[in-house]
């Protein structure tokens, strides 16, 4: 999972972005030595603990959310931000591809997705399916209504974010 990206035609920035990198320096200490790196929003966590893993990779997501540029990209960030106001959804390890938010009861590199998933359509409408394979099965008009269905349709029982080995 990339910590930083970036584009430069310039080899010798490449360099001195891997230099820095191997001597140890912090992410915030590239950025400022290669203008041209952008962070990801991805924290270091060194000590792999599946909390702030989670924390860590939600920071990306509302990152990447508010950055990239898509034609649902209003309505998708929307979504991630009404998902991560929801407390039971922030506790559990996001994953997110071209519009569509799952959850997962482990880290990467081995997830559990729980069910439902979030999909956006666009500015106006969201829906809700069970199954990767599963039709929508729900429509809804505001991000924040889709989040609560999927709250309600979480399963019982759900333990915090473990360390998916």
């Amino acid at each position: 999972m990339a910590l930083i990206d970036g584009t430069t035609d310039d080899l010798a920035e490449i360099a001195k972005v891997a230099r820095a990198w191997y001597d140890g320096a912090g992410l915030s200490d590239i950025r400022r030595a290669a203008p041209f790196v952008h962070l990801t929003g991805r924290f270091e966590v060194p000590d792999r603990d599946p909390a702030r893993l989670t924390q860590s990779e939600w920071q990306h997501l509302r990152t990447e959310a508010s950055e990239l540029e898509y034609p649902w990209k209003p309505a998708y960030q929307v979504l991630v931000e009404a998902a991560h106001a929801e407390p039971v959804l922030r506790a559990l390890f996001p994953l997110a591809s071209h519009g569509v938010l799952r959850f997962s009861t482990t880290t990467h590199p081995r997830l559990s997705i729980v069910a439902p998933r979030l999909v956006t359509h666009d500015i106006d409408r969201y829906s809700l399916a069970m199954t990767v394979m599963d039709e929508d099965s729900a429509l809804f008009a505001t991000a924040p209504e889709a989040v609560a269905a999927a709250v309600d349709r979480l399963p019982d029982g759900l333990t915090p974010v473990a360390l998916g080995c």
